[in-house]
């Protein structure tokens, strides 16, 4: 006689290797669609306020290298200037343009010079605070005078 064990019946249900699978694809398609969902503004002026940073610090280095009282200023002289800088060399050409839509630019009235970003030539400059705005997006740009500019806040009204 062939006596053989009864088999346990088949459990109903998911396996927790199943769950974690789905719960993966799950966050991965919300974090998809969230990235997907930001606003364009939101995402020009980011990358705006980081060029400009990287622009800014470019030219406070090249004035502390150089000696020169160098001077960025939101408004441009020539037609179709948005933003030049003032006191470097005429060998260093930065851009003087946004990348898309131009950008509203308020400097913080305690800065030390009105309407303009002071950049050097001395090692530590005034404390400075800027304000970048396109639509209702708003980023603020700022240096304690010795560390260098960086994004400090971001508002949406």
């Amino acid at each position: 006689m062939n006596a053989r064990a009864p088999r346990p019946a088949r459990q109903a249900g998911f396996t927790l290797i199943e769950l974690l699978v789905v719960v993966t694809l799950i966050a991965i398609a919300s974090a998809t669609v969230s990235l997907a969902l930001r606003d364009p503004t939101e995402l020009q002026l980011q990358r705006e306020a980081h060029r400009l940073v990287a622009l800014l610090e470019s030219a406070r280095a090249e004035s502390r290298a150089a000696g020169l009282a160098v001077r960025w200023f939101p408004q441009g002289l020539k037609g179709g200037d948005d933003f030049r800088f003032e006191g470097l060399p005429a060998s260093i050409k930065l851009p003087q343009r946004w990348l898309g839509d131009p950008v509203a630019v308020q400097i913080a009235r305690n800065s030390f010079a009105q309407g303009s970003v002071v950049l050097g030539p001395e090692p530590m400059i005034p404390p400075q605070r800027l304000q970048l705005q396109l639509g209702s997006q708003r980023l603020v740009l700022a240096s304690d005078g010795l560390s260098p500019f960086e994004i400090v806040e971001s508002t949406t009204p």
